[in-house]
Formats: structure tokens, sequence, C-alpha cells
């Protein structure tokens, strides 16, 4: 090859669209793929006194390697880290389902209002992340007080704890922190705008005629909802789902601020093997897991859905 072909093919590694497409895959190399290996090379090494060992030794002129899958097999062993994944996955679709249940009316009337309204909704929306993520959690614990909070009161004085506790939300009448109510309470005030933002900018997108057009062949308002709007707006509940569910799994503030000892979430697993334990590589497992336990059923339905696409 010629040094002319040579610096024409420099010159189109670095072009524009190269540099454009690249720096995405180059940021996801750096600051989350090269994480996740370095997490996953602890996770087959042991605590060496306060450090983690090494996977290679050479010695002799010979290379080894060691890989410890004891802390794997514990995992598959032990029902507290099985039970504690089921749960994290529960209270993170629980909390998909509620926001969505939520957010949807709420960014169908966003999609709907006049466009000189709609910074203004947006700006509602986004204003709780002006104010400090744990200072938002934190203020629940007191709003949630059945003797002092305004919400607690609010609660108890409709009965309402009363109909908690009997669907087992609550451990007892009153008794509104530290329970799965204050947790999903919690997780669905904290990522119900990130079910918003991609509804409404699929909404805010659909073409009105094709609702008037279902109408004129006969549908009432209801099913042309159901048949045109929702439909078309799947690309945005897809992905305010992902954007509620994956961090749902590994939250840790909101459990251990507003959760109790029964919302034992994997988390509050993870900081208690990495902190309290000081057990590096049993954390790092549970970490490796928690990834594939999301990734792999993500891969699956999104190579499902480019199958769809293509048919």
């Amino acid at each position: 090859m010629s040094l002319t072909s040579r610096l024409a093919a420099l010159r189109g590694l670095f072009s524009g669209r190269s540099l454009l497409i690249g720096t995405p895959y180059l940021w996801l190399l750096l600051f989350f793929l090269l994480p996740f290996l370095i997490v996953l090379r602890i996770s087959f090494a042991e605590m060496d006194g306060a450090r983690v060992s090494d996977l290679f030794t050479y010695a002799n002129n010979e290379l080894f390697m060691k890989l410890k899958l004891q802390n794997f097999a514990t995992i598959f062993q032990d029902d507290l880290y099985w039970s504690t994944y089921a749960q994290s996955l529960m209270y993170a679709g629980a909390t998909t389902l509620v926001c969505l249940f939520i957010g949807y009316p709420f960014a169908y009337f966003m999609a709907r209002s006049p466009s000189s309204v709609q910074p203004l909704l947006l700006m509602g929306v986004m204003l709780p992340f002006w104010t400090s993520f744990l200072l938002r959690v934190y203020a629940w614990k007191g709003l949630l007080d059945a003797d002092t909070g305004w919400v607690g009161l609010f609660l108890k004085a409709l009965h309402l704890d009363q109909l908690l506790l009997a669907v087992g939300l609550i451990p007892a009448e009153g008794q509104f922190m530290y329970s799965p109510f204050s947790l999903l309470l919690g997780m669905v005030y904290t990522y119900l705008p990130f079910m918003i933002l991609p509804l409404f900018g699929t909404l805010s997108k659909l073409d009105l005629r094709l609702l008037e057009a279902a109408q004129d062949l006969g549908a009432t308002p209801w099913q042309a909802f159901w048949r045109v709007t929702v439909p078309l707006s799947r690309g945005g509940i897809v992905a305010g789902a992902m954007l509620v569910f994956i961090p749902c799994v590994g939250e840790y503030v909101i459990p251990e601020l507003l959760g109790g000892p029964e919302t034992l979430m994997i988390g509050r697993v993870l900081w208690d093997e990495f902190f309290a334990n000081n057990d590096w590589p049993m954390a790092s497992s549970v970490a490796v897991v928690m990834v594939l336990l999301i990734i792999v059923p993500l891969a699956i339905f999104n190579r499902n859905q480019s199958k769809g696409a293509g048919q």
C-alpha cells in the first residue's frame, strides 16, 4: 500500500463520521465494559489479607492461573442470595408497572397540551432533579410518619392503613415507614420522571391523523387508543421500562432509608459484602450475577425485537 493510500485510510479513520460513531463506543468501553471486567476479575480471586489475590502467578518459567469458583457456588447454593435476587426483581418490576400506570396518562396529557404549555410541564417533571436525590428520599421519612407527617396523617385519616395492612404492604396499622409500601413509594417517586420523559418524546411525535382515520373507520376513542396510540408508543414504553427497571434492581439508598428488614434487596447485600464483611470477591460475584440476570434477558428481548422488525 502506498503512502498516499495509507494517509487516505488514516484520514477516513479520523473523519467526523467515524469520530461521531466511535466516541460513544469508546465511552462505553472505558466506563462500562472495563469496570465490569475488573469486577469480573475480582470475583474469581480471594482475599489475601487486606488485598485481593492475583489470578496469574509466574514462577520457574511457568505461568499459573488460579480461578476461585467457590463464590459463585455459594450464590447458587445459598437461598439467601436467590431470595434477594428474586425480591429485587419483584420490587423493580412492581415499580416499573406503577410508574407506567401513572406516567403514561401524564405523558399523554403533556403531549396533547398546547405547545406553549409543554415546556412548563417538562420543567415540572424535571424540577425534582434540582434537589439532591438523597435529600428527597430522606424527606419521605418525615412525610410518612403517622403522627407528624402530613402524608402519613392523610393516609391514616382515610383508613388506608387498614387496606395496606390487608394486602401485606405494611406490618401494622399506622406504620408506613420501613415497609414494602414505603420502599415502593420511594422508588416510584424517584424513578417516575424516567418513565414520563421517554413516553412524552414518543407520544409528542404521534401523527394525530392516524387517530382520525381510526375514528372514521368506526373505532371508538378507547379502541383507537388501544389499537393505534399504545402500539405506536411501544418504543417509549420499552425505553421507560428499562430506564426504571434496571437501576431499581441494584438500588441501595432507597431500601436502606425507607425499607425494612423484610425488604432486603441485592444493593444492600452488595454493601454488606463489600464494607461490612470486607469480602470483595464475594461481593463482585454477586454483582456479576446481578448484571447477567439483567443483561441476558434484555439481549434476548432486543434480538427478538430485531427479528420482528426485520420480518
